[in-house]
C-alpha cells in the first residue's frame, strides 16, 4: 500500500512539472500580431487631452481611407448626440508612422505608414462643459472591422445648437454592421476608393480553435503517457520485490547451514614435536 502511494505521489508530481514547463513555454512564445488594417492613427483633438475652445470639427486619422458607409458619432456629457454628418478630408503626413502587419507566405510582414486619412466629423454645438466621446464603426481592406472612441474632455463655453437642427438618431447601415461582424459576401464589399496601395491584404482572422487548446491537450497526453507507466506490470519472468525476498524460514535454514559448515572445519594440523 505504501509503495502504492509513493507512485501516485511520484506521478502528480512528474504532472505538475509538465504543466509548469508548459506553461512557461506558452508565456515566453511571442504573442502574435494584429493583422487588421485602416487603424486609427491620430486624431483632432487626442484622446485624453483638454480643449477650451469650440471646434467645428473633429479629425479622425486613419491608416486607410474610412469606408464610404463608415459609421461616426460624437456624444455629450449628457448622452445626446451633438454630430452633424462628416465628410472625407486631405490627408497629411503623420508626425509619428503606424506599424501594422501583412501576411506574405504564411508569415507576418510589418509594414510603416506614414499617411493618416481622415474622416472629419462636424460638431454641431456644444451644450455644456464634461466628456465628449468620438465613435467610428468601418471595414478595412482587410474586411476587418475598424472600430474604437476617442475621449476628450471640453472645458470651453458652451454654443447654441442651430435653427432647426435636431440631434441625430442614425444608426450603422446594416451592410456595414453586416460587414463588421463577418457575415458578408464577397459582393458586399465596402467602397474604399481612393485608399492606399497595402500589398497583399491580410486574409481574414483565424476564428478557429483557441489558442490555449493545443497546450492543454499537450498536458494530458503527457500525463496520460505517464500515468499509464506508473501502472504497468514487471515483465514476466522478472521476480518481484517479494519474491527476491528470502523468507524467514530460509534466513533461519542459511543460518544453520553456516554453523554447520562452520563445525565441518578440520582441525588444525599440529606440528611436530
Amino acid at each position: 500500500m505504501r509503495s502504492r502511494l509513493v507512485t501516485v505521489r511520484n506521478t502528480l508530481t512528474r504532472v505538475a512539472a509538465v504543466v509548469a514547463a508548459t506553461a512557461a513555454v506558452s508565456l515566453l512564445l511571442p504573442a502574435v500580431p494584429a493583422s487588421a488594417h485602416g487603424q486609427l492613427a491620430t486624431s483632432t483633438p487626442l484622446t485624453g487631452t483638454v480643449v477650451r475652445e469650440p471646434l467645428t470639427q473633429v479629425g479622425l486619422y486613419f491608416t486607410e481611407k474610412p469606408a464610404a458607409n463608415a459609421h461616426f458619432t460624437i456624444t455629450g456629457p449628457n448622452g445626446s448626440r451633438v454630430d452633424n454628418g462628416w465628410s472625407f478630408g486631405e490627408p497629411k503626413r503623420l508626425d509619428k508612422p503606424v506599424q501594422e502587419y501583412f501576411m506574405v507566405n504564411g508569415v507576418f510582414e510589418p509594414r510603416l505608414y506614414h499617411t493618416g486619412f481622415p474622416a472629419m466629423v462636424s460638431v454641431a454645438h456644444w451644450p455644456a462643459k464634461g466628456r465628449y466621446t468620438a465613435t467610428y464603426l468601418s471595414v478595412a481592406s482587410d474586411g476587418e472591422a475598424v472600430r474604437g472612441n476617442v475621449t476628450f474632455d471640453y472645458q470651453g463655453p458652451g454654443t447654441a445648437a442651430p435653427a432647426g437642427w435636431t440631434a441625430p438618431t442614425n444608426e450603422p447601415e446594416p451592410a456595414l454592421l453586416a460587414l463588421a461582424e463577418g457575415t458578408h459576401s464577397a459582393s458586399a464589399a465596402p467602397a474604399t476608393t481612393g485608399a492606399p496601395v497595402a500589398g497583399p491584404a491580410a486574409p481574414p482572422r483565424d476564428r478557429g480553435l483557441p489558442p490555449w487548446v493545443l497546450p492543454a491537450a499537450i498536458v494530458v497526453v503527457v500525463g496520460a503517457i505517464i500515468v499509464l507507466a506508473s501502472r504497468r506490470k514487471p515483465a514476466p519472468g522478472r521476480p518481484t520485490d517479494a519474491a527476491r525476498r528470502p523468507t524467514g524460514a530460509a534466513r533461519q535454514s542459511g543460518g544453520t547451514t553456516r554453523r554447520r559448515g562452520g563445525t565441518s572445519r578440520k582441525p588444525a594440523r599440529r606440528g611436530r614435536r
